[in-house]
């Protein structure tokens, strides 16, 4: 039912997760990311307490296959779990348990790993990483990108209705935290008018909050600065 991708940027250290399901509120339960550590996604029959645990090992040190390998030995019901994670290095890792749902599949390269399940087709992860890996510009465009081409390949069985969009940079909290909860018309279509409506005034919410005294004017009525 979801399909989603973790990525690094290998020119700014941003980490991203993006992903989109049949679900409701996707984003608020999968998507996991941890400034100057990773990213993770933790999907199919989701356990959200599997994301922050695959960050702390991370955080600690361990690799991203070493995180999940950790997070799978000592987990329960693993083979009902999908979870997806990049690291500091760019090194990626995947675990999709025997149990994911219908036509499930992943894929991996460096800086980027892609996963799904209930899926129309095997091909969708694959798609998403090339697509990830011949574009270009910021890490949020490139995200949105590969899961329009995870769409276009076939996207999941049946209708989709939420999706989200989270990056992290230097500071500790997300820099963007977008998400579409529900919706009757395409999730990802609306995840990319979100985007495109928040990615001008990124890094003026990350100065305001380190120092508003040199943040540019709010351009709001009653805003005179």
């Amino acid at each position: 039912m979801t399909f989603s991708i973790v990525a690094r940027c290998k020119t700014t250290g941003m980490f991203g997760v993006a992903i989109t399901s049949s679900s409701p509120a996707v984003a608020a339960r999968c998507s996991f990311a941890r400034a100057q550590v990773g990213a993770v996604a933790s999907q199919n029959v989701t356990n959200p307490a599997l994301g922050p645990l695959t960050l702390d090992r991370m955080e600690q040190g361990e690799s991203a296959t070493d995180a999940i390998n950790g997070v799978v030995a000592n987990g329960e019901h693993m083979e009902y779990r999908q979870v997806l994670a990049v690291d500091n290095q760019g090194r990626t890792a995947i675990h999709s348990g025997a149990q994911s749902l219908g036509i499930w599949t992943q894929a991996q390269a460096q800086n980027v790993a892609c996963g799904g399940n209930l899926l129309d087709n095997d091909s969708i992860p694959q798609a998403m990483i090339d697509a990830f890996i011949s574009s270009s510009g910021h890490l949020g465009d490139r995200l949105v990108q590969a899961m329009n081409a995870g769409l276009k390949a076939g996207g999941e069985a049946g209708p989709i209705h939420s999706s989200g969009l989270k990056l992290v940079d230097t500071v500790s909290w997300p820099i963007a935290d977008l998400r579409v909860d529900w919706t009757d018309a395409c999730p990802i279509a609306e995840l990319r008018s979100l985007w495109a409506l928040y990615e001008p005034h990124l890094n003026d919410y990350v100065q305001r909050a380190l120092d508003p005294s040199q943040a540019p004017s709010y351009g709001v009525p009653g805003d005179e600065a």
